[in-house]
């Protein structure tokens, strides 16, 4: 990868026009996994352009699925049924391939292992392998870390309480169900995003709800098409840069407004941002709908916390830099997961907002920040190899009172490689 430096001045003039905002990564991931397991042919039309989820695509291509891709749609012809990859599976810095795939291969008919990068490699995987290993599975690693040398094993499902609340531990586990024995049951905390349920049912997977528990049993997938609206958790920077950058005046098109994802919204309004919904619709089962957003300079602090949390937990660097530019204090709790990202996000958003000028603290679990406050600026901001916390940062830039240099700001491409254009459109 080639590292660039990127200097970021303030954006005097607003930000104004229409903008359609890059496909969902996380049902990006998804389509491309689910229909690979599906007999028969599926169409995936607007698949993300990021590094992630192309990470999961060549996956399931060393995994002997015939893939076509033609610029952003992806037909996929399969047999749903995978093969022994001639080599080690590499998924990059993607979590959500490493974990997804894991739960995909533990109840397969032969042996492989997933690799990752070194940031991959350095995040806990244990939370997955638990669950997996009272299911039958055999995952073998370097202290609950990557490489994942995965046994091909039978599966019995199980039912399982887990103390976080991930959408990729969910996941994993549900897609671990489809090949196993019996019904596999899963609980959290409270509930993550749920595009694998929302999915699955779409392609006939015997999913269901029952005591609070998802339940899946072995199932056959069918093919399916899909049109993949834009994320969510991309848009959250260009929500954040309209409510900040004085006179601006944007609308965000095909969004996906999933309920378990759309948390930035939820804050935003209790916040008093000026963020409207316009011409809500389904798709495919999600929610999706163009998002309205105006210069809003007397927004109130708030405290997250809670269930709300993992409808956000992506966004919550981004909602630190709106925070430092509303009145009085805001509060976000039970974001100790953050701790486990791509970079330790709760250290790393402090540190480097601080350097600008924010009041803003650290806690075990989350962070303080005291607002509204000058960001000054003047100086030079690390990404840490951190594609979320180098875009917030890009969005402080946008009101700092002097430019400011993010360091290593190229790794964006991980997840959103046409960032820098899209804003340019707005300006």
């Amino acid at each position: 990868m080639n590292y660039m430096n990127l200097v970021v001045k303030k954006n005097f003039n607003f930000l104004k026009g229409e903008t359609e905002i890059p496909s969902d990564k996380s049902l990006s991931h998804r389509a491309v996994i689910f229909s690979s397991l599906a007999k028969g042919k599926s169409v995936i039309k607007n698949f993300s352009k990021g590094q992630d989820p192309n990470s999961s695509l060549e996956i399931c291509k060393e995994l002997g699925v015939d893939i076509e891709k033609d610029n952003q749609t992806i037909i996929v012809n399969s047999d749903g049924i995978l093969k022994k990859p001639s080599k080690y599976l590499y998924c990059g810095n993607s979590g959500t391939t490493m974990r997804l795939m894991t739960g995909v291969l533990s109840g397969q008919n032969f042996d492989c292992v997933l690799t990752g990068d070194d940031s991959l490699s350095a995040r806990p995987m244990k939370r997955i392998i638990e669950p997996l290993s009272l299911m039958g599975a055999k995952i073998s690693s370097q202290d609950f870390h990557a490489p994942l040398n995965i046994c091909g094993s039978k599966l019995t499902g199980i039912t399982y309480e887990s103390k976080i609340a991930s959408a990729q531990v969910k996941s994993c586990v549900l897609l671990s169900g489809l090949f196993a024995q019996g019904t596999t049951r899963y609980k959290e905390i409270y509930p993550s995003r749920n595009h694998t349920e929302v999915m699955l049912k779409n392609m006939g997977a015997n999913i269901f709800e029952q005591d609070g528990y998802i339940c899946i049993e072995k199932s056959e997938l069918e093919p399916f098409e899909i049109n993949i609206c834009g994320d969510i958790s991309s848009c959250a920077y260009f929500i954040v840069a309209g409510l900040l950058v004085p006179n601006s005046k944007i609308i965000l098109k095909n969004i996906g407004l999933n309920p378990t994802r759309s948390g930035v919204i939820e804050v935003v309004k209790q916040m008093g941002g000026d963020i409207e919904i316009l011409d809500q619709r389904e798709v495919c089962g999600e929610a999706v709908g163009d998002i309205k957003v105006e210069y809003s300079p007397d927004m109130k602090g708030v405290e997250i916390c809670g269930e709300i949390i993992p409808k956000l937990i992506d966004e919550i660097p981004v909602i630190a830099v709106l925070a430092t530019q509303c009145k009085g204090q805001t509060v976000i709790k039970d974001a100790q997961d953050l701790r486990n990202k791509e970079s330790d996000r709760i250290e790393t958003t402090v540190k480097e907002l601080s350097k600008l000028g924010a009041d803003i603290e650290q806690t075990p679990d989350g962070m303080i920040i005291n607002g509204k406050t000058k960001l000054n600026g003047g100086v030079e901001v690390e990404s840490y190899k951190d594609h979320r916390l180098a875009m917030s940062l890009y969005v402080a830039g946008l009101v700092c009172k002097k430019e400011i240099l993010i360091k290593d700001f190229e790794w964006v491409n991980i997840s959103f490689p046409e960032f820098l254009e899209l804003f340019e459109k707005l300006k």
